[in-house]
């Protein structure tokens, strides 16, 4: 038997849909088999609080070891963790093709799965995954949602932590005033049929955050590849349901996969390619969508026409080469590169973009924000996130750059709120909200 693998990890299919998967049996069989290995292993003690919390009850039982455990008390482990793919992509040394056949996120997921299944989702839970139908009612009233959720609001901030777990000292992303479809189609970019990569066509996915939330990135994304020459357009069918993996709803993301590929598939077929402009996006798009629905021709399909949207701009500049007229970014910036761009395997594509910025000083960080989506705003993770952030904040900042950047914009605005919760003189670094951002005001394409 190999002590462990320098192969390349493999990714089985999710077998959601037998009755076996929800066998709790068999699941706490599997739990205690992963478990036992995980503890003689140990090599993630320093990834997030699910390792920790898993050999603390190890330690802390009458025999020192798995068997002493009770049951009950492994929802302890599946809580923590985010879903963030790091044990399986960067620690463990026994994941497929090793013969452990070790796969710990997707484990948690099947945990919650079960869970869904018998419907212990909390009902606050339930409703924060409906994102689609949550950002269209809050873009209509966005000062009002914005008032409502702003950290310095005490009295309505205190009662979303007490009726729906929310914490109130998280800082919450805000919403647009329109949506990033309605202001595209109100202010198209003007292309320039020209620029290098003229004969590109490309649907920018929205995503749900890109759509109601932050629309700097998309109307960036469309301007700068307008600049290049780039034919696009913005479609959005619906979210691509990662707030409900998160929950263990996976019958309902394989809905989602259904409906957004079904949507996109006229696009690839006329040539467009598909860029995602948020890393947990194009995560589900590409490698977890064919793992619920392995056989949907259509997700396939769509899982190798799409691009994460750093990862589609550098490929230009390495098949066509970009536009010139870029100017310097003042300055400097200090880049995170999140867990989920990690998880797609592609390098640190963010990183990349940011270097084709001439003169422009880059700080890459690559450690865990702590935010986990929406995990890191409930009142039970908050404290827990912020402690799991501290290490990649304090390095951002140290690194003295004018702006501060992650792909991912939720971990964003944790690292920021994290930055500015460390003592130091030294100026607090600006918030930008994706790499591409900092490419259009390069261009002169968006204002600071």
């Amino acid at each position: 038997m190999r002590e462990g693998s320098l192969e390349a990890p493999i990714r089985h299919p999710i077998d959601w849909e037998s009755a076996e998967f929800y066998d709790e049996v068999k699941l706490d069989a599997e739990l205690r088999r992963v478990f036992d290995i995980c503890h003689g292993c140990r090599r993630c003690f320093n990834l997030c609080d699910s390792f920790p919390r898993l050999f603390d009850l190890v330690d802390d039982s009458k025999s020192g070891e798995l068997d002493s455990v009770d049951s009950a008390d492994f929802n302890r482990v599946v809580d923590a963790c985010t879903l963030c793919d790091m044990c399986f992509l960067t620690k463990c040394p026994y994941v497929p093709p090793h013969e452990f056949n070790l796969d710990f996120p997707h484990l948690m997921l099947r945990y919650r799965a079960v869970e869904a299944k018998k419907n212990q989702i909390s009902a606050a839970d339930r409703q924060l995954t409906e994102t689609d139908r949550n950002g269209k009612w809050a873009t209509l009233i966005s000062s009002a949602a914005n008032w409502a959720t702003r950290a310095n609001n005490g009295i309505m901030r205190g009662l979303e932590e007490k009726i729906i777990g929310i914490d109130r000292r998280a800082e919450l992303p805000q919403y647009a005033a329109q949506t990033l479809e309605a202001l595209a189609a109100a202010q198209p970019a003007k292309r320039d049929a020209t620029a290098p990569a003229q004969a590109r066509k490309a649907v920018l996915y929205a995503t749900c955050f890109g759509d109601y939330n932050d629309t700097s990135i998309g109307m960036s994304a469309l301007a700068v590849l307008a600049k290049n020459g780039v034919e696009t357009q913005v479609v959005y069918p619906a979210c691509c349901g990662m707030p409900k993996l998160e929950q263990g709803l996976i019958g309902e993301v394989a809905q989602a996969a259904q409906t957004v590929s079904q949507a996109l598939s006229q696009y690839i077929d006329e040539g467009y390619d598909i860029v995602a402009p948020v890393p947990s996006c194009a995560l589900m798009l590409k490698f977890e969508w064919p793992l619920i629905l392995p056989n949907d021709e259509l997700v396939t399909k769509l899982s190798k026409a799409t691009f994460d949207l750093s990862e589609y701009i550098v490929d230009i500049s390495r098949k066509e080469g970009l536009a010139e007229g870029m100017q310097p970014i003042e300055g400097g910036v200090s880049f995170h590169v999140s867990c989920h761009s990690r998880a797609q395997n592609m390098g640190q594509k963010g990183a990349e973009l940011l270097k084709l910025i001439p003169q422009t000083e880059i700080s890459v960080v690559e450690r865990c924000s702590g935010h986990g989506g929406a995990w890191g705003y409930k009142k039970d993770h908050f404290e827990i996130a912020m402690k799991v952030g501290k290490p990649a904040a304090r390095q951002l900042y140290a690194a003295e750059k004018k702006h501060v950047v992650s792909e991912c914009p939720l971990a964003g605005i944790h690292i920021e709120q994290e930055i500015n919760s460390l003592d130091g003189d030294a100026n607090k670094p600006q918030r930008v909200a994706h790499p591409i951002v900092l490419m259009a005001r390069a261009y002169g394409l968006m204002r600071d």
